[in-house]
């Protein structure tokens, strides 16, 4: 693959006593901005969180899973939302995509503008009920809380990188990341050999910026562990809405509001969360809806 493509590398090391992932996600993180018009802090918070789901998306095993990461802070930013299915797919939106902060210590404050509050993670996978964990943020940069998430909710002890760099015109220079988790039955000489090689990164972007791929990050992470790459994935920003499916909520609103809106006489617009897509609604196709929703 090209170094300018965005995927994703599942790997195990030390017999299967690790499991390993990481991502290059430029391409798709930059995506995402182009879509909201993000502020550099709303970007590096936001493709922190998309670069963390379509990992995680990866864990999962049917084509149908879906998983679901949410951020709510008392921060600028709001909420952000990002879905991700097995399939390297993801996308997500930010409340509030333009949020500006100054830099804290040289570096776009995620965590200011994240701010106090939980991590949700919910995960989709086909039964009567979706798995839901959630757990506080216990730094808002995004990378820690998905390690404490992962330590509390699912009892795996993990560590979880991710960086976002961005160019002085504000966009996405590089973007990726990688999560290490040790399974149950790992020997005390694994974890402290890991341990120790995870303590040698101290910037995702650094790496990231001097050309790593996923596969040199998770080598580096795993170095003396006998790394082994199961498989590589392309990762992408991907919406699957589209008119019909906008068309569904449009319909839930009510056939009181439908009504005022036809009766107003103006064509509506309704956009995507998730990709920022615009949809329009003519008096007619409105009306339509309204028949259809009183049947």
């Amino acid at each position: 693959m090209t170094q300018n493509t965005d995927y994703i590398v599942r790997a195990t090391a030390a017999g299967g006593q690790i499991r390993a992932f990481a991502a290059t996600t430029r391409d798709l993180v930059e995506e995402a901005r182009r879509r909201h018009n993000t502020s550099p802090v709303a970007t590096a918070a936001l493709g922190r969180l998309l670069t963390a789901g379509v990992m995680m998306g990866s864990m999962m095993k049917n084509d149908t899973d879906v998983l679901t990461l949410q951020i709510n802070g008392d921060g600028p930013l709001g909420g952000i939302t990002v879905t991700a299915d097995s399939q390297g797919n993801v996308k997500g939106y930010v409340q509030n995509p333009d949020v500006i902060l100054p830099p804290k210590n040289g570096k776009l404050d995620v965590g200011g503008a994240v701010g106090i509050g939980l991590l949700t993670v919910i995960k989709d996978m086909g039964l009567k009920e979706p798995y839901s964990g959630q757990t506080i943020l216990v730094t808002s940069e995004i990378a820690e809380d998905l390690t404490y998430y992962f330590a509390n909710s699912e009892q795996v002890p993990s560590s979880v990188g991710l960086g976002v760099l961005m160019e002085k015109d504000n966009t996405v220079k590089c973007a990726g990341g990688f999560i290490v988790q040790l399974m149950p039955f790992a020997e005390e000489k694994v974890i402290s050999r890991l341990e120790e090689n995870v303590g040698k990164i101290t910037s995702v972007t650094k790496l990231l910026e001097e050309g790593y791929t996923p596969q040199q990050l998770l080598s580096d992470l795993t170095e003396g562990l006998d790394l082994e790459v199961t498989d590589t994935m392309p990762a992408r920003f991907y919406c699957n809405c589209s008119k019909e499916r906008v068309e569904r909520a449009v319909a839930s609103i009510g056939a009181k509001d439908l009504q005022e809106m036809i009766d107003e006489g103006k064509d509506i617009e309704v956009k995507c969360h998730f990709c920022n897509t615009a949809y329009n609604y003519s008096v007619d196709e409105l009306k339509s809806i309204l028949k259809r929703s009183r049947k």
